[in-house]
């Protein structure tokens, strides 16, 4: 039976799947101060360790689906805690680690973590009153943004006033305890999907079409974009999602419902997902760069990766302070309208960067638009998603949706990564070369561009819900979601 909480207890139980959130979303930039000491570190190849970054992307794309669908078949409060588990192990393999291969296993399994942010904003709709859902949805959503924003600079500094591997032992005790406060505090919710049957099918020729399309998304320009395992990845990736769609069609309990997710709505806002994904993954990309390359280029502002990381904080901080404006203006506006304001602040957030990349405090204050607009959006796709689909289909939608802003964030860096690449300049050593002021700008510019694009998508959602379509497909809600413009 489900459990609303009361007033007292429903901050505590908001507060903790915020924190378990924002801690899962740590894993992606967590090892990034990492990355230029482990070669060295494990004696490994540069291209070996690479992986640390690039399979937990990947085993975050493949699990997030599938962690999803069986929230939805065993209760989303008892597979957030079975996300935890292989957290924690991972980060105590990764702090064990003396060769490459450890750190990469471990890696992968902190991977499977990432699908707790979308189990926990499904996990609302059942134990929230209606009056608190908007602004919790949006608060548990940014906390993708704030825990990406705040892994490179608490990383940063633990690296350098300790050993690394605190940093993993310590995400391995803080992954216990919110285990524990997840089991006294978050109340249990009832499967919507329960007694159905896993779509293990479906799992296998998914997880090979993101895998492959993904590793060609990462590694094309390291293998080359026309080199016979860039083309083979990309085509097994398009026969096996193809595959997968046709089964998915024809299977009467899917891993994901297909018909669902071509609804107007659903479509719509996972398209925007994409869009809004990049938009994320660029000026995670780009603003480090330009805070740490040398003044020598000109345009470069010198800092070290601690100072990088601390002029970036703020980016992460003020997705929380802004949630429940969020929250406020999807009840009051909507959750279409909500979305569209979000987009054209990280537009808005770009053009500042182009203006203001010349000071660390103007990077730092365009860094800070950008990820509140990241927020606010990142708040109301969740709101569009549930205000449509049964409540059998909650954790399985909103994980697609969650795994669309991820394909987003891997196209964005891939097609960052080539336009950085494409246009370097000769540094003052000689032998090397560093991305140029044009390059960078041009990677800003496709951010304002996909800003603008997420806010059209939005913008092209209907004002209401079918109203014949939710009556006959959305089990009824205890939270009733608005979603008018």
């Amino acid at each position: 039976m489900n459990s609303t909480p009361g007033a007292p207890r429903t901050n505590v139980v908001v507060a903790t799947l915020a924190l378990v959130g924002t801690v899962a979303a740590m894993m992606q930039t967590l090892i990034t101060p990492l990355l230029a000491d482990l070669p060295r570190i494990f004696h490994a190849d540069p291209s070996d360790t690479a992986w640390a970054v690039t399979v937990t992307l990947l085993v975050a794309a493949i699990f997030t689906p599938v962690a999803g669908r069986l929230g939805d078949m065993i209760g989303k409060r008892r597979m957030i805690l079975v996300c935890i588990a292989p957290l924690v192990i991972g980060s105590i393999v990764c702090a064990l680690a003396t060769s490459v291969w450890p750190m990469i296993i471990g890696r992968g399994l902190q991977g499977m973590a990432l699908g707790i942010v979308a189990l926990c904003v499904s996990l609302l709709r059942d134990i929230v009153p209606p009056e608190r859902l908007s602004t919790s949805v949006a608060l548990i959503s940014a906390s993708l943004g704030i825990g990406s924003g705040l892994g490179m600079p608490v990383a940063a500094a633990i690296a350098q006033f300790t050993s690394w591997r605190v940093m993993f032992w310590a995400i391995a005790v803080f992954g216990l305890l919110l285990a524990l406060v997840i089991l006294k505090a978050v109340p249990r919710d009832t499967p919507g999907a329960g007694g159905q049957r896993f779509d293990l099918l479906g799992t296998v020729a998914l997880g090979a079409g993101l895998l492959c399309f993904l590793l060609a998304v990462s590694k094309g320009a390291t293998w080359g974009w026309s080199a016979a395992s860039t083309l083979a990845c990309f085509s097994i990736a398009v026969i096996a999602l193809l595959a997968w769609g046709w089964w998915e069609l024809r299977t009467s309990e899917p891993l994901v419902d297909l018909r669902t997710t071509v609804h107007r709505q659903v479509l719509l806002t996972n398209a925007a997902s994409v869009f809004t994904g990049i938009g994320m993954c660029a000026t995670m990309l780009l603003t480090p760069q330009i805070l740490m390359l040398p003044t020598g280029t000109g345009y470069g502002l010198g800092q070290s990766m601690l100072a990088a990381g601390l002029w970036m904080l703020p980016g992460g901080l003020i997705q929380v302070f802004l949630s429940p404006v969020g929250g406020r203006l999807i009840d009051s506006r909507g959750a279409r309208f909500t979305l569209m304001v979000g987009a054209a602040i990280i537009a808005v957030g770009y053009l500042a960067a182009l203006l203001l990349m010349g000071t660390a405090p103007g990077l730092m204050a365009a860094h800070m638009i950008i990820k509140a607009g990241v927020g606010i959006a990142y708040g109301a796709m969740p709101s569009l998603i549930m205000g449509v689909v049964p409540r059998s289909q909650t954790s399985a939608a909103n994980s697609f949706n969650s795994l669309m802003r991820s394909l987003g964030a891997s196209v964005g860096a891939a097609v960052i990564g080539v336009v950085l690449a494409q246009m370097t300049m000769s540094s003052v050593g000689a032998g090397h070369t560093l991305v140029s002021e044009e390059g960078f700008r041009w990677g800003l510019s496709i951010g304002c561009a996909v800003g603008v694009i997420a806010a059209v998508f939005a913008a092209a959602l209907p004002r209401t819900p079918r109203a014949g379509h939710t009556r006959a497909t959305a089990a009824p809600s205890p939270a009733p979601v608005s979603v008018e413009g």
